[in-house]
């Protein structure tokens, strides 16, 4: 491939269950130039998160589909090459969304200005980008924790859970973080701070739980659905929160999965809620100067998993929806 060309690779066919390295096509195109009010930034890292499986369907969803043949879409972080724009300029750093590709054109007015002496520019797609802004603003305005209480994160060793529960610790309570093996178990307790760890593949859900849990759960931050929710449901107590943040459980599935027993949501008036990053950017300065704060001080603790080229990017991608990773993970792309 040419570096004096832009690479992208485009979705070429929808999957049926798990995506295949075949789904997709690494190509070369002429490098874009930049409109009036527009930037071109050449692309740093590339994010890759359970989210985009959603944009792959063809289905209705909060988000339009990507289209076959197109860009795979992303958020990035990215330097300036050329700039229409007054507030941006040669070699700045931006978060913007050039998706899986080395080169991209965006809207001065779609764009944040980096600091790269506040963290690592790759912590803005991370601890202090989507992820991190979802873990802060699900666990604390819908989950609502108090000093004392016992929270529940699956996936808890991933961008979103690793943050949640380590807030949640922040906030005085309990937390028990369900993954998907000994080492991540290992790590959300030895490293993160986490009371309890379980492994989802070798322990029982429910007698796991129930002893990880002896006075109930009283918030459940909830990355997956699926059995992990319905194993949760059943030790719910009086009043107890659920963020509905992912759906990892299903995002393969070709049928709809069966669904759980809802009774103890009415049986004890749990509030259970959806949750869209996007609805919460009034709370992005407040997330940015708490979770930074926290960074700095080592009160909150950060992996990356950093896959280098975008070539690459499909294979990760894959390995990301079935449990691979270890922490939040980012393709380096290679120039």
């Amino acid at each position: 491939m040419s570096n004096s060309l832009n690479q992208q690779i485009l979705l070429k066919s929808r999957p049926v269950g798990e995506p295949k390295e075949t789904d997709f096509a690494l190509v070369e195109t002429p490098i874009p130039e930049p409109g009036e009010g527009e930037i071109l930034s050449r692309t740093i890292y590339l994010s890759l998160d359970p989210y985009m499986r959603g944009r792959i369907r063809e289905s209705k969803s909060y988000a339009t589909p990507v289209q076959l043949d197109s860009v795979m879409v992303g958020g990035t972080v990215s330097e300036v090459i050329k700039s229409n724009h007054p507030q941006y300029h040669e070699g700045d750093f931006v978060l913007n969304f050039n998706g899986w590709q080395t080169y991209g054109v965006s809207k001065g007015d779609t764009l944040r200005k980096l600091d790269q002496n506040l963290a690592p520019l790759s912590y803005n797609l991370g601890v202090l980008g989507m992820p991190g802004h979802t873990a802060y603003s699900a666990l604390l305005d819908i989950g609502q924790p108090k000093a004392g209480e016992t929270v529940v994160v699956s996936a808890a060793s991933g961008a979103v859970g690793a943050v949640a529960g380590q807030i949640a610790k922040i906030k005085g309570c309990r937390v028990v973080g369900i993954v998907g093996s000994d080492e991540k178990r290992d790590f959300v307790v030895k490293e993160l701070g986490f009371d309890v760890g379980i492994n989802r593949k070798t322990q029982e859900l429910s007698p796991a739980l129930k002893e990880a849990c002896p006075n109930g759960i009283d918030i459940y931050f909830d990355n997956t659905a699926g059995a992990i929710l319905e194993a949760v449901l059943q030790q719910i107590n009086l009043g107890a929160r659920i963020a509905l943040v992912g759906l990892i459980s299903e995002y393969n599935a070709i049928n709809p999965p069966a669904g759980p027993n809802l009774t103890p949501l009415l049986i004890n008036r749990a509030l259970i809620k959806g949750f869209l990053v996007s609805d919460y950017q009034h709370q992005f300065n407040d997330f940015i100067t708490d979770v930074s704060g926290w960074l700095n001080s080592g009160t909150l603790k950060y992996r990356e998993d950093v896959v280098v080229g975008l070539e690459n990017a499909p294979h990760a991608f894959i390995g990301l929806l079935q449990g691979e990773n270890f922490g939040k993970l980012i393709v380096k792309v290679k120039i």
